[in-house]
């Protein structure tokens, strides 16, 4: 990106125009697969996945990154978090000491790590009563997002931090794909009984008051998302212009990636989300864009924590497809 969008106009108009997979980097990569001395299985779909959107033979995972985008949402002020809305500031202070689960994994399995702050000061619109964001706000966190997708990342790692954003993730959700607040709407950080009636009371008025108004997934965004989630968005978009691969954590990135899908079903071709959280709006909503996660922890955290861990399964595909000896270097009998 040389200049950053200026409206969701703009924002439309690059999303149809993103580019396709590169086929021949594709084929060359089940070419040496089918020569590999090993059955094919996922490792191996992950291995022509990268080559496919890297663009390049052999796929690498030399310089992969982890971004996390912090916002604020004032649908926060309803109760629906477990913790107040200062935490988010708290936790990016987290990120920055190094204390944090992500901060660990980056260090675990060699991953550089970003995270950016947005407008923490200034949270969004209540979106019970109105819309998260302007078109202005909501294109400049997008092209912010897109701005974080620096030259030289060879995949991608997206998780989030903001104190009532499986709220807004699921208003979204229901915006998007229809549905009711408790076919969407979970615990979160720990809610229960009234607080969680409570929740899902504020995602089903937000649900009612939007969708009916909004003229597209872009649209749903701005009303029901929120600033990081928004940049989410971005991220992703600038991923697939830059041929980078990317890799989903829980629910809320997986939200904010699913206004794409919305608008188109290809969007999330160069995706793939790094596992299934606890929060069970999330395995809905994977059955809904038709992602299959790598792994299945029960992990709630966000930060991008599952979508690092990710990284090692996909070092591992890399490394399988790249170095194993093939049949006949192997002297090994192919299949008859």
């Amino acid at each position: 990106m040389d200049e950053p969008v200026a409206n969701l106009d703009e924002i439309r108009a690059l999303s149809a125009h993103l580019p396709g997979p590169d086929l021949e980097s594709g084929s060359l990569a089940a070419s040496r697969q089918a020569q590999l001395t090993k059955p094919a299985g996922r490792l191996e779909e992950l291995a022509i996945w990268l080559a496919t959107w890297q663009a390049r033979h052999p796929p690498r995972l030399d310089h992969p990154r982890t971004l996390v985008f912090a916002g604020n949402h004032g649908v926060a002020a309803r109760g629906v978090s477990a913790y107040p809305a200062a935490v988010t500031a708290q936790m990016v202070q987290n990120f920055i000491a190094g204390g944090a689960a992500v901060n660990q994994l980056c260090r675990a399995f060699d991953v550089g790590l970003k995270v950016y702050e947005m407008n923490l000061d200034t949270p969004t619109g209540d979106i019970v009563v109105e819309p998260a964001m302007s078109e202005e706000e909501c294109a400049k966190a997008m092209a912010y997002g897109m701005m974080a997708v620096e030259p030289g990342i060879d995949a991608l790692a997206l998780g989030e931090m903001g104190i009532g954003n499986t709220t807004a993730a699921a208003a979204l959700c229901g915006g998007l794909f229809g549905g009711d607040a408790e076919m969407w709407t979970g615990p979160g950080t720990g809610v229960a009984g009234a607080a969680l009636a409570a929740k899902r009371r504020a995602v089903g008025e937000a649900i009612a008051r939007h969708r009916p108004a909004a003229r597209d997934p872009f649209d749903m965004l701005r009303r029901l998302g929120g600033l990081e989630l928004a940049a989410i968005t971005g991220a992703v978009m600038a991923a697939r212009l830059g041929r980078v691969p990317v890799v989903l954590d829980g629910f809320a990135s997986t939200a904010a990636a699913a206004v794409l899908y919305a608008a188109d079903p290809h969007a999330l071709d160069h995706c793939v989300v790094g596992h299934v959280s606890a929060e069970p709006g999330h395995r809905r909503l994977l059955e809904q864009i038709g992602q299959r996660p790598l792994f299945d922890f029960g992990m709630r955290l966000g930060e991008g924590s599952g979508a690092t861990v990710a990284f090692a399964v996909l070092r591992a595909a890399a490394a399988c497809h790249n170095g194993m000896a093939t049949f006949p270097e192997a002297r090994v009998s192919g299949p008859s």
